[in-house]
């Protein structure tokens, strides 16, 4: 049985994740370090770790299986995941895979230097409906694609 695993805490799709496992009658795990207010869902499960650095990534990773579904911006979490042989997929619909995470962590690495170095200021672009929308085709993609095999 395919499964929803979220990296909560800034996660911007959390309503959208839980539509779509709804729809296909699938279990989230909603990763956190802290107890939050969840979308009500047919099968969401809230896990709350401690407070330790990268604690909920370690929960991710260490329980998540191939063919899985891993939802989260964070690159590191993400080659984790796919590491795992699982899918993954970022909020703004973002497809993480064995093809790009390598180029993904040097550009991540890239950026965070720029960043400490003063070259870059200030983050990325803010979420849009098109980023929510791009996620929603993607997830419902990734899906398809997790239970057929």
């Amino acid at each position: 049985m395919v499964e929803i695993y979220v990296d909560a805490d800034a996660c911007p799709v959390k309503e959208e994740v839980v539509r779509v496992a709804d729809r296909y009658d699938l279990k989230v795990y909603m990763v956190s370090n802290a107890h939050m207010r969840l979308p009500q869902g047919k099968d969401v499960n809230q896990v709350i770790v401690s407070d330790g650095f990268d604690a909920a990534d370690d929960w991710i990773a260490d329980n998540i299986k191939a063919k899985d579904i891993a939802i989260t911006a964070d690159v590191p979490l993400a080659a984790r995941c796919v590491e795992n042989e699982a899918f993954v997929i970022g909020p703004t619909g973002k497809d993480f895979s064995d093809a790009s995470i390598g180029m993904d962590l040097a550009m991540r690495n890239l950026n965070a230097h720029l960043r400490e170095t003063g070259e870059i200021k200030g983050g990325g672009s803010p979420f849009s409906k098109k980023d929510r929308s791009n996620f929603l085709s993607v997830l419902d993609r990734m899906v398809n694609k997790a239970k057929r095999g």
